[in-house]
């Protein structure tokens, strides 16, 4: 007799869950509190969005650059500037519907995980206000003394690499593809291959290559809110 699968909800978190994307916003928080040169910060920071919307980032380069003044300012600096982050930008931007979709999927039983390119400073305390424990992000080297060194540890969860390392969330756990029913929430194109991986891809609050691709493909189209 065969097993049953475990369904699993896994969300992208920029422009799926939040109407904006937390690392550009991280990055505008920075220049608000002071942290860097506005002019000098604020268009580099814009030509990295820029990028990652056109899928040609190169997130090496991108998280030395979002995390510098996070390095040199130090873990307690940071974690305050990150409750302030939280309070001002991310829960007022937090919307019902989302929340209501997250609470939906762990009501039912299913395993919600959020799984997001941008690093996990910024992402894990925004995961933990939507109420979910499981997250995949890009992981965030620290050097001798604990702390942040600038760089990216192990594979980046982005395009194909949100496939490995959601792969190596299931191992981890003694499960692989066959044991799991996947349904995946997500935006933007650089998702892609892990829309075609999963059982069930809803393109939520797409971009417009995406939603025609959805379309295309008679896959569900989902507007939580209205900003892109």
């Amino acid at each position: 007799m065969n097993k049953p699968l475990i369904r699993l909800a896994l969300f992208d978190l920029d422009h799926t869950l939040l109407p904006l994307d937390s690392d550009h916003g991280w990055g505008e928080f920075t220049m608000q509190i002071g942290w860097c040169d506005r002019a000098e910060f604020g268009r580099r920071n814009d030509a990295f969005f820029q990028d990652y919307l056109a899928g040609r980032l190169d997130i090496h380069d991108y998280v030395r650059f979002a995390t510098e003044a996070v390095v040199q300012r130090g873990p307690q600096a940071a974690a305050a500037a990150h409750q302030r982050f939280m309070d001002e930008v991310i829960r007022p931007a937090m919307r019902p519907a989302a929340i209501e979709l997250v609470r939906r999927h762990q009501q039912a039983g299913d395993v919600v995980v959020i799984t997001s390119a941008t690093n996990e400073f910024v992402t894990r305390p925004i995961a933990q206000a939507f109420g979910v424990e499981e997250l995949i992000a890009t992981e965030l080297e620290r050097g001798p003394d604990g702390w942040l060194t600038g760089e990216v540890a192990g594979q980046p969860n982005m395009r194909e690499g949100k496939v490995l390392r959601l792969a190596q969330w299931l191992a981890a756990r003694g499960w692989d593809w066959g044991d799991v029913e996947a349904t995946f929430y997500s935006d933007s194109m650089n998702d892609l291959p892990l829309l075609e991986q999963v059982q069930h891809p809803v393109a939520t609050n797409p971009d417009q290559r995406l939603r025609a691709l959805a379309q295309q493909r008679g896959w569900p189209v989902l507007d939580l809110f209205e900003e892109k």
